[in-house]
Parts: C-alpha cells; structure tokens; sequence
C-alpha cells in the first residue's frame, strides 16, 4: 500500500491539519516524526474543532496514531492535550496511540532557559514559542537529554543528571539564576512517569508490523520546510529537521517509506515570529490577507504576517524535500482582489536570483519580482470541484503549479473536510 507524508512547503501554518484530517481517516497509522508542542493543527470537524499541538490528527478518528522518536516530548503538555481531547469526547487508549519510548524530554529546565534566552537577546530575538523546544533538541544532541524509557529507571539517574545539569548550572549561572533543583526535577519525573510509561514502546517495531502487513502510513509534519534547521531561513528556523527525509529516521522505518511527499502550500504567505519575509505586506493589503484567513498561531495566538505568495520559496521548498504534489489551501482568501501577485524571482545588488540565498542578511535584503494577475469576484469557498471555481482561480493555480514547477494534487477550499477539489490522490498505488 502507499504512504504519504505531508509536509508544510512554506513557514508552517499552511493549512496542514485539514489535509491530514482528510486524510488520516483513510490511513490505518498516522505518525508525528518531527518538532514538539510548539506547532499546532486545527481540526474542523462537522460542528467540532480540535486544536492539536503534539497528538497526531489520526487520534480524533480514532485511527493509531503514534509519535515518533524525533518528537521532543513536553510530558505535562501531553497529559494535558489528552485531557482537553477527552473532555471532546476523544477516546485515546493504548490500542490507538503509541509514544516512542526513545524519544527526548522537554524539561521545566528548558523551558526557563529558552525565556531566558529570547529575553536577553535583544534585537537578536528568534522569536521562539518558548516551550524549551531548542534547548531539548540541543541536549538530545549533545548526549545528556533524559528519555522517556529513562523514567522507568529514575533511580539510576545520577549520572545523567550530573551531564545534565553541569550544562544548565552553567548557562544558569550566567543569567543569575540559580542551579537546577534536582530534587524538584526527579519528584516532578516521578509523578508523571506512570501516565507516560503506559505509552511508551519501540514504535519502529510497531510501525514496521504496520508497514509488513500492508497497512497505510501517514507521516504528519510540522512547522514547514523554511523552518527547517538546515535548509530553513537560518537562524530564524525550529530546531528539527521539517524535510520529508525526516520521515524515516524520526520514526524508525527506511527512506522508502516516505511514499507520496504531500506538499501543503497556502495560496499566500504567511511566517510568525522573526526573520526574512521577502513578500510581506505592511498594508491595507496584508491586513486584509490576515483578517480574511484568520491569520493567529494555533498554538501562540500571535499574529502572522502576511505577503503574497512566493513562488521562489516554495520551488526551493519543493525541490529539497522531494515534494511529489501541493496541496493548495485557502483559496477562499484571494477571493474579491482584483489584482493578485505571484513573486517569480529576487534581485539583490542589480542580480537576479531564482533561489533564496543561503546567508540571513542577503535574505533580508531581496526585492521580491512580481507577475500580476487579474483577480476573481466570485467566491470560492465550499467548491468541490474545478467547475465550481472562476476561470481566473483556475488560472492562478495553473500558474503557480507552472512557477513552483510541481504539480497541483488537491485544492483546499474551506476549514471543512469536505470542501476539497480532488486533482490526484496521494494514497493511490
């Protein structure tokens, strides 16, 4: 059977969850591989809407879903996400969710050091969520993070700890804060050990039964591809790797079970928090784009900016994660303009660039080349298929797919499952 992974091809918040939803309920397995409580899904389903930040979307449907090992684990944000999705009605029991027991915790440790961080830097802000999310992935490197199998050994945790908080009495230190409370930090582990140990299991065994028996993997991404720490608008980035390949070695299955690469991409721009944003419109323009598409984290709350949709980044996009089709969401917004720009190119100091150059700087200083197009007055919203969409909406999708040079498979025309104009199905074999 085929999987499909879904990914975000812009600055994340392009509309993921409604495609996974979608999708999820024809998977037998969906899988989160990547990132930590700090992105967020919306669900809307029927009259109920779910806001996810660590569970997979696969969990409202009741289908197994199941974190990987290259999530970082908040476990006082899980029990708490579970807790809310069961007041909604969600049954989430061991038969439908999993967790890897090999995955890295998110600490009380890190979250202070991650406001300590943002606080001090001034100008140089990254504009992080401030959920320790970095400085767990930055302890999982450096080989002194606490796992989750780690809580079924908390007695023999000495070791660890002296790694552990050598590091953060450290950096502590030098922004007059006390050390790490030791003891607070093993009572703390003690107490929410049981809720996360009855989860925990090799999921690479699990998934691997899964993928053997012919069953359907959805491998659900967060953040978005210009996020990513490589390949991202460095070093206003996350703290994971948000390509495709990622995929494979969060979760413990080979490369090749990526399957179909899902590409979701907004039919604008948007980006939260700090860094380069060469459409971006501080106008009556941007603003409209942002009131029309209710642009506010899932998560955070805060505010996106707005720009017209770059055709540049998400080519970039496209080619480094192995996008085999775009998912085109929230058309709906551009209805009623009567003119729409899509940015073809940058020119920086008289030279034309096709690519997002690699250096921050050079990033911040691209003027964005635009093609203009007639807009549309007729809505949108609710089609379900390309008769129901204006000649001129059909024209702009045919351009991007022409500018991003990777073909269009679904259009996504609402927050509702429904509402989806179905071009070439991701799970057909």
């Amino acid at each position: 059977m085929a999987n499909v992974t879904v990914i975000g091809a812009q600055w994340g918040d392009e509309g993921k969850g409604k495609i996974v939803d979608w999708l999820a309920e024809r998977a037998d397995a969906v899988v989160r591989f990547q990132g930590g409580h700090n992105a967020g899904h919306t669900l809307v389903v029927g009259e109920n809407v779910y806001k996810l930040s660590l569970l997979p979307s696969g969990i409202v449907t009741g289908t197994l879903s199941i974190i990987g090992n290259g999530v970082v684990l908040d476990p006082w944000a899980l029990r708490d996400e579970m807790a809310k999705l069961r007041g909604q009605g969600v049954s989430i029991t061991t038969e439908n969710f999993a967790l890897a027991d090999n995955c890295a915790l998110i600490l009380p440790i890190h979250r202070d050091l991650d406001g300590l961080r943002e606080t001090a830097a001034g100008s140089g802000k990254i504009g992080t969520t401030g959920r320790g999310i970095g400085p767990a992935y930055e302890d999982k490197v450096g080989r002194r993070a606490i796992r989750v199998c780690d809580l079924a050994h908390l007695d023999a945790l000495d070791a660890q700890l002296d790694r552990l908080c050598a590091h953060h009495d450290a950096l502590r230190a030098g922004f007059g804060e006390p050390p790490v409370d030791r003891a607070r930090l093993i009572t703390d582990l003690k107490e929410i050990a049981p809720f996360v140990l009855e989860y925990a299991q090799p999921v690479w065994k699990r998934l691997n039964k899964v993928r053997k028996a012919g069953a359907r993997i959805l491998f659900e991404g967060a953040q978005g591809v210009l996020l990513d720490v490589d390949h991202g608008t460095y070093p206003f980035v996350t703290s994971s790797n948000t390509v495709s390949g990622t995929a494979a070695s969060g979760s413990g299955l080979g490369p090749s079970a990526a399957g179909f690469v899902l590409g979701i991409v907004k039919a604008y721009t948007t980006r939260v928090g700090s860094g380069p944003f060469p459409t971006e419109l501080e106008d009556e323009t941007g603003q409209r784009l942002g009131e029309r598409g209710h642009e506010f984290g899932t998560v955070t709350g805060r505010k996106r900016r707005c720009g017209w949709f770059d055709a540049v980044i998400v080519r970039q996009s496209c080619a480094v994660s192995g996008v085999t089709g775009i998912a085109l969401t929230k058309l709906d917004v551009l209805d009623g303009f009567e003119t729409i720009k899509i940015c073809t190119g940058y020119r920086l100091n008289g030279k034309v660039y096709d690519y997002l150059p690699a250096h921050a700087a050079e990033q911040a200083a691209v003027e964005p080349i635009y093609e203009e197009m007639a807009g549309w007055q007729e809505t949108t919203a609710g089609a379900r298929s390309w008769a129901d969409l204006p000649a001129q909406a059909i024209k702009y999708i045919t351009r991007v797919q022409e500018l991003i040079e990777t073909p269009v498979a679904l259009v996504s025309t609402s927050p509702q499952r429904e509402d989806t104009i179905l071009v070439r199905d991701p799970f057909a074999d």
